[in-house]
């Protein structure tokens, strides 16, 4: 997972050739796990090019999208759109580890083309295929909506300096998406107590903060808590000796 989290890009241009059966087997068996564990509904679509056939919706940022994965879950999950974004990360490190390009898309799509239950809520949808090198357009849209990444004292406040393991789980946030590229998600370590935080204003920040979350936890090794603000439970076996709560 840690090699996955550098090699990580989101992709828009797709080769027309699906992905293979054993591609889609393996994703498939990802997901089941995964909303065993979460509670989730994340559903693979083989075919879901007809969410992004229209350019009105799509403004042409995307080239032959083709396989998806709707990340979906129960309407009355407080927690929905922070599990989509911790297992989904979950998953999309996964299958960039396999070789597959993929992309969080969070409304450059036509929602009214994609099978949603009438209980279930679709927080987004993440796109995936093969891919070849960034096209003229990847690396167009890639400079236009990545500003340079922010700094650890950036993302982190705190009262005390920072032990190793805290900063090891923000150096692996710093590589997370993020909505627009806006990196709000913002952690604070207080009295040797670590918690993370965003201004919940936008549709995908709760994405976000479940993203960040699985980030840190890869860097640092341990457990957050679901919730805005959710406490992290540090792994005592793997930093023995750590101060920790």
């Amino acid at each position: 997972m840690r090699s996955a989290i550098e090699n990580r890009v989101s992709r828009r241009k797709f080769e027309k050739e699906p992905i293979t059966d054993r591609d889609k087997e393996n994703i498939i068996s990802l997901i089941n796990q995964l909303n065993e564990v979460s509670g989730l509904t994340m559903e693979f679509i083989e075919d879901g090019s007809g969410a992004f056939g229209k350019l009105r919706k799509s403004y042409g940022l995307f080239t032959n999208v083709r396989s998806l994965i709707l990340m979906k879950g129960k309407k009355n999950d407080k927690d929905l759109k922070e599990k989509v974004g911790y297992y989904g990360e979950d998953l999309v490190l996964a299958i960039t580890d396999s070789g597959l390009g993929t992309c969080w898309v969070g409304g450059t799509f036509d929602k009214d083309e994609l099978p949603i239950d009438s209980g279930e809520e679709l927080a987004c949808v993440v796109v995936v295929g093969k891919v070849a090198s960034p096209s003229l357009t990847e690396k167009v849209v890639r400079s236009a909506t990545h500003r340079k990444v922010k700094s650890m004292e950036e993302r982190i406040k705190s009262d005390q300096p920072l032990p190793q393991w805290v900063q090891s789980g923000i150096k692996a946030v710093l590589l997370a998406p993020s909505a627009k590229n806006t990196q709000k998600v913002m952690f604070q370590y207080k009295n040797s107590t670590l918690s993370a935080q965003i201004v919940d204003d936008y549709s995908m920040d709760l994405i976000d903060l479940g993203i960040a979350k699985k980030h840190f936890e890869i860097g640092a090794g341990g457990t957050f808590e679901f919730g805005n603000g959710g406490i992290f439970r540090l792994d005592s076996q793997k930093n023995a000796g750590e101060d920790i709560t």
